[in-house]
């Protein structure tokens, strides 16, 4: 048989038999030079492939779109800066004499405007700044640079025959106070700016013939067109009040030597020490002959996100195999199977997994079930004693936990899925694994990449099941010099909960470790945002 010029007969077979290199040679150069025609052409495994090194291609740029974007907003944020600075000396230069009051006396310029609400709220505002820097302000913030001078002394008492101790600086409230003072002083900062402006728009109104807003107006505004701004006062305050200044103050902690013996009231003061606790958590060193600390914290981080990817990723796959099997057409007693799982939900943790935890001990139901009464084992199973059996012993145990209440969010997303999708689908010959992968995933990771990127950091975090479950253990031998009882099964937060908690009581390393962690989870967070397709092509499933 007569074949066509220029053809191969033994083309197609060697394209079929192509070597792990070319393999890979073929996806490189589509990530050099994308092509849709080119992507079409790669077999199944190679487009998988493909997306995974794109994956992976992309967080590069997202890590220096990120820093450009910091670098950015500084640039931005000092130009405004300037502005806000020129606008403020135009403002006095050519304001009238209420509004160069203003910058003195806040409220003046309102209140001889008619304005006398807004001009009450702004002197009221400057009276208990200077009552509360006069009174305590002051001294917090003169106390601040050293965090005390005198410790707690003691003195011979002759009446009572032994010696009393008397209390005097406190570096834990001097650095409490301090913090809360400076935000005091860029409060009233924010203020003053905001007054000046206030006089200068009002100026500006009446040159221009128009009338001012008066007190009842402003009322008015303030349940009306300004209604959200009354609603998220209070929020806000308790925003910079219990979130943002607890986290300055941890920060700070980590510059200081706040621990167990230094608490800063009952035995001794704590200082400023600059980044020497930084330099002890990074540091090669050995910590107490065993294992550096940044080794130890080398192997935490790691494990950390081992566990949280897979915690995260067999919960969410396992819990919507489940959601689909009772969903499907034909299953007997659905509303039992999810009654079933709900209540696994609704037991407390607390209960359930120290239970569990003594069930896998090493004189527990399971290990005495297979010993004594089954016989298939002549030694018990070291859940909790080998550092491979515990850590997928918890990564098991946390798919039982997870997966109830991944059931649940997915079940409602599984049923709003187009059912003509799936007709289709069938009527074009997909089988089931290929209407899961082109229908069925696709949907759900569009809808659910939000809740994945939450329920990883998440994870990160998750003390409940390692501390009831383990309590970090077993123990890591050669990270016995680092602070806490270091294990091989201890996430961050585990390791963070151990130093605070034991006999030393170290705050400053836990600050440390806790800025860590932060870095991490914020870092973590802002790539996976940034590539989600949720976020990228909002209109795709709209």
């Amino acid at each position: 048989m007569k074949r066509k010029k220029g053809t191969d007969p033994g083309k197609s077979a060697r394209r079929r038999l192509k070597g792990p290199k070319v393999f890979f040679k073929e996806i490189g150069a589509l990530l050099k030079e994308y092509t849709d025609k080119g992507y079409l052409r790669l077999s199944k495994l190679q487009k998988f492939c493909y997306k995974i090194l794109a994956f992976f291609k992309k967080i590069p740029a997202a890590i220096a779109g990120f820093f450009v974007n910091i670098g950015l907003g500084i640039r931005n944020g000092a130009v405004a800066f300037v502005n806000e600075i020129k606008d403020v000396g135009s403002t006095f230069k050519n304001g009238d004499w209420k509004t160069k009051v203003s910058f003195v006396v806040m409220g003046f310029g309102n209140i001889a405007r008619g304005q006398v609400l807004r001009g009450l709220l702004f002197l009221l505002f400057e009276i208990v700044f200077i009552i509360y820097m006069i009174t305590a302000g002051g001294y917090w913030l003169s106390m601040l640079p050293s965090l005390g001078k005198q410790g707690p002394t003691q003195a011979y008492n002759e009446i009572l025959d032994t010696y009393t101790t008397t209390y005097n600086d406190n570096s834990f409230k001097i650095l409490l106070y301090g913090v809360l003072t400076i935000f005091f002083i860029v409060a009233l900062i924010y203020t003053w700016r905001l007054n000046v402006k206030q006089n200068k728009l009002a100026e500006q109104f009446l040159k221009s013939g128009k009338r001012l807003s008066s007190d009842k107006d402003d009322l008015r505004s303030m349940v009306d067109e300004n209604f959200y701004k009354t609603l998220l006062a209070l929020p806000l305050t308790g925003i910079l009040i219990f979130t943002v200044m607890p986290i300055v103050f941890m920060i700070l902690v980590a510059f200081t030597n706040y621990d167990g013996a230094h608490n800063g009231y009952s035995n001794n003061l704590f200082t400023w020490v600059g980044l020497d606790n930084f330099n002890t958590l990074f540091s090669w060193q050995s910590a107490g002959g065993g294992q550096s600390y940044s080794a130890t914290f080398g192997e935490i981080l790691a494990w950390t996100l081992i566990w949280a990817f897979l915690a995260t990723f067999t919960n969410y796959f396992l819990g919507m195999f489940v959601a689909m099997m009772i969903n499907k057409k034909g299953i007997a007693l659905k509303k039992l199977w999810r009654t079933v799982l709900v209540m696994t939900v609704a037991i407390p943790q607390f209960i359930s997994l120290l239970y569990v935890s003594k069930m896998f001990a090493r004189n527990g139901l399971i290990n005495l079930t297979l010993k004594d009464t089954l016989g298939w084992i002549s030694q018990p199973l070291p859940f909790w004693e080998n550092a491979t059996w515990a850590r997928v012993t918890v990564i098991l145990v946390n798919i039982w936990i997870g997966i109830p209440y991944l059931m649940l969010i997915t079940t409602g997303i599984l049923m709003n899925i187009p059912a003509d999708l799936y007709e289709s689908a069938r009527i074009d010959g997909a089988n089931a694994w290929q209407q899961y992968t082109k229908i069925t995933l696709p949907y759900m990771l569009f809808i659910t990449g939000p809740y994945l990127l939450t329920s990883f950091t998440g994870n990160m975090n998750n003390f409940n099941v390692i501390y009831l479950l383990t309590g970090g253990a077993p123990t890591n031998p050669a990270a016995s010099g680092a602070a806490g009882s270091v294990g091989y099964t201890d996430l961050l937060i585990t390791w963070l909960f151990k130093i605070t908690t034991g006999a030393e009581s170290q705050y400053y390393l836990a600050s440390v470790v806790g800025i860590m962690v932060f870095v991490v989870v914020a870092l973590i967070s802002l790539i996976v945002y940034n590539v989600l397709p949720s976020i990228k092509n909002e209109e795709d499933y709209q």
